[in-house]
């Protein structure tokens, strides 16, 4: 069993950090690119989406100490993830850092969690694009059928009962998004960062322009009293108090998924060890400033009850409709941003994965086929299509608000870890040179740690219950094929002595 937790050798990361060639992934990435990857990430169906449902069922105007308490465990995260990325700059993020310090059973976890976050967060955010989408086609007296661009599991109350038999219009951007990707990662990046110009100029115009139609009764009492609310599908929720924040906390935490997709680049920026840190820490200050804004801005204008009754996708553009009269074109503006920014999302996220599924495929944790460089473009383009056909797979059958937690405590799973991580090595390795260090260890990865399973918590049984399931059918897969493929298990030839992981490189 020990050989469970034989680690990969530090040195022979530092070496594939440094290869070059035709069969390797192309460095084109420097400081703004990875900022620009970070808020383009970030900035999607969380800010625009997740916030409303929150303010709904879980938190009302206390939404904005839920995105505090959200961004402050993405805060203690990020110092973990810009220490490892700029001390081992390789494609794969929390996997390739688990792999060096916890071991490959802990790896292959993990690993396989973040599809949770990436392929899956994908899937969701495609769903979200897909009733934007409509929304732009009515404008022009055009629009999808129900049938076509709903999942099965979804039926249409106002139009007879009928249910959906597909979501064509999410698997339609997820189609053009690999496809840009494997033409490259530079040119994808170009594409992203003119969309981030775009959603970013919303977000601050509804900010500034919202703040003047704050109604101060809104926010009073600022945090409700806590009381059980049910939704219309029948789901009771925590509302109000300590445990509405947590919960809100854990919906809203979607927003954040992203930052931690700069790592997974590490091996196309031009110089990681400095410009990592600088991605990650940097779109994580940027976007949390502007989420915490935004979340008390719509809640102020808006009440609960108007989140409750008006449709969850459309919670920004009704908040402007209704309440903030004379501006009436910026609800469009902000339908066409988050239908852009939605692109951008879902880009980075499939970007991700596809990097993570890169470093495990060198491995031999999966199949090589999630390896192979295009001769041309320089980019896993196998992996990316087979990610999309998973991912399509989501978007097209599954609806919005299941996949979107499934994302939310996947990603929360995998910076428990990190956070970990980071202090092992430090115990066991504190020679490594750390271009970029975690101040005071011993407090900020367990309170890293410690807020993240505490928005695991308020998620609900429900969500760990299917964690636990997708993890089940991981470990089958990795006692199947993984650990019998792997290439550290056959250098190691032996199991390890009994006792805790070598740290040896």
């Amino acid at each position: 069993m020990a050989n469970l937790f034989a680690t990969k050798p530090l040195n022979k990361l530092m070496n594939e950090a440094q290869e070059t060639g035709e069969h390797c992934l192309k460095r084109t990435l420097g400081p703004v690119s990875l900022i620009m990857l970070g808020i383009g990430a970030i900035i999607g169906a969380g800010l625009f989406v997740r916030t409303a449902d929150a303010i709904a069922d879980r938190s009302g105007p206390s939404v904005t100490l839920a995105f505090i308490v959200a961004g402050f465990g993405c805060a203690f995260a990020g110092l973990c993830y810009a220490e490892f990325a700029s001390m081992i700059p390789v494609a794969g993020s929390a996997y390739t850092y688990s792999y060096a310090t916890m071991g490959e059973l802990i790896a292959w976890i993990i690993g396989w969690d973040l599809v949770l976050e990436y392929a899956v967060g994908a899937a969701t955010v495609a769903v979200s694009w897909s009733q934007y989408a409509n929304r732009v086609l009515d404008w022009f007296g055009m629009r999808i059928p129900f049938i076509w661009s709903h999942s099965p599991l979804e039926t249409n109350m106002m139009g007879g009962g009928e249910r959906g038999i597909i979501n064509l219009p999410a698997l339609f951007i997820l189609l053009m998004l690999s496809a840009l990707l494997i033409k490259g990662t530079k040119e994808s990046a170009t594409v992203n960062a003119i969309i981030v110009i775009l959603k970013v100029t919303i977000v601050v115009l509804v900010i500034s322009i919202g703040w003047g139609f704050i109604n101060p009764a809104n926010h009073t009492p600022f945090v409700p009293s806590p009381t059980e609310y049910v939704t219309p599908a029948g789901i009771t929720h925590h509302f109000g108090g300590l445990l509405g924040i947590l919960g809100a906390a854990g919906v809203v935490f979607f927003a954040y998924i992203g930052f931690d997709a700069v790592s997974t680049a590490a091996q196309e920026a031009k110089n990681p060890k400095r410009d990592m840190p600088i991605g990650i820490l940097g779109s994580l200050v940027i976007c949390t400033v502007l989420y915490v804004l935004f979340s008390y801005v719509l809640s102020g204008v808006a009440t609960v009850q108007d989140f409750r009754t008006a449709g969850r996708e459309a919670s920004v553009a009704f908040a402007i409709t209704k309440y903030m009269h004379g501006y009436e074109w910026l609800s469009k503006s902000v339908t066409l941003a988050i239908l852009a920014g939605f692109s951008s999302v879902i880009l980075v996220m499939l970007l991700g994965q596809s990097r993570v599924f890169y470093s495990m495929s060198h491995d031999g944790l999966v199949p090589k086929i999630f390896s192979d460089i295009h001769p041309r473009y320089r980019t896993p383009y196998k992996s990316n299509m087979l990610f999309f056909v998973f991912t399509g797979l989501f978007a097209a059958f599954l609806p919005e608000d299941i996949v979107g937690e499934m994302t939310s405590i996947g990603t929360l799973f995998a910076f428990v870890l990190v956070c970990i991580a980071v202090w092992i090595l430090r115990v066991r390795r504190p020679d490594l040179p750390r271009a970029f260090k975690v101040p005071a260890v011993p407090i900020v990865t367990p309170l890293g740690v410690i807020i993240c399973a505490a928005m695991i918590y308020g998620l609900g049984w429900t969500n760990w219950l299917r964690l636990g399931v997708w993890l089940v059918i991981g470990l089958a897969i990795y006692f199947g094929y993984g650990r019998r493929h792997s290439k550290v298990q056959a250098l190691s030839g032996a199991p390890e002595p009994q006792g805790a992981p070598s740290m040896a490189d």
